[in-house]
């Protein structure tokens, strides 16, 4: 798999606000996401952080304020349009377990697709040789995020770390310029992080690709991260390098003094 030689836009969130039922869950949020970077939004429970993502990607709409990657302006798209601009993401609770990781990694190659139904249908030659090249690609991600040994095991048969690799793998099958990462090492044990943590730095290094993760493990974060945006009750409240925010008064605050720490970081 080759170098990507162009780096991916800047995807800048600008003083985005979102608000339910009178309840404000984003309030004038700015950050700005470099090319390349791995940048973390962190926050307690209820901080706005999915909120967040659901607006990067297209599934929530903001009262005020935009969202850019490069020149274009994402904050009116569907979430397919933003998509096929180059913006992929996972979800912290859906690991699917149908089909072998062919199947799965396939599905991701399907917005890309350029043969019709009909002629993949008829195995028109066109249609056929596009389908191989896919299943090519499909393979070089598998191998990336360590799943190629497993390329055609059924997903059921995995284990839970191996299942969100798939997720991963799945998301990069898009071949993206920003990757969204939502919670990717919830629910596994300290083994399986360390791993999904050596995927994700090998995938920005091999890709050239930016990464926004959320995740409430702080020693993932401290590991992964080039900068950090913190939230709390919608609004940032702190933002930095992974060294600055542990040591900021008002994240210590907002965790109560415990996870922001970053003591188990080391």
């Amino acid at each position: 798999m080759t170098h990507r030689t162009d780096a991916p836009p800047p995807l800048e969130v600008r003083e985005v606000t979102v608000r339910f039922a009178g309840l404000t869950a984003l309030d004038e949020v700015s950050f700005t996401v470099a090319p390349g970077t791995v940048h973390a939004v962190i926050g307690p429970n209820g901080a706005g952080k999915s909120t967040c993502f659901n607006v990067l990607s297209g599934l929530y709409r903001p009262a005020s304020g935009t969202v850019r990657l490069g020149t274009t302006e994402l904050t009116r798209l569907a979430p397919h349009r933003i998509a096929a601009l180059g913006v992929a993401r996972t979800f912290q609770n859906i690991v699917t377990t149908q089909g072998t990781v062919a199947d799965n990694l396939m599905l991701g190659r399907h917005a890309l697709s350029r043969a019709g139904f009909a002629a993949s249908a008829l195995r028109l030659p066109h249609a056929v040789r596009e389908q191989r090249e896919h299943l090519a690609k499909a393979r070089e991600f598998a191998g990336l995020t360590g799943l190629g040994a497993h390329f055609d095991t059924p997903v059921a048969l995995l284990s839970y770390g191996d299942r969100k690799r798939v997720e991963l793998a799945r998301a990069l099958c898009l071949e993206p310029r920003v990757l969204l990462l939502d919670e990717p090492v919830a629910g596994m044990n300290a083994g399986e992080r360390a791993r999904m943590a050596e995927v994700v730095r090998d995938v920005r290094a091999e890709l050239g690709l930016s990464v926004v993760l959320v995740e409430h493990d702080m020693g993932l974060v401290m590991r992964l991260a080039d900068e950090v945006t913190v939230l709390d009750f919608g609004r940032r409240i702190a933002h930095g390098t992974p060294k600055e925010v542990r040591r900021d008064p008002e994240v210590l605050r907002a965790y109560l003094g415990t996870e922001a720490t970053g003591e188990d970081a080391a």
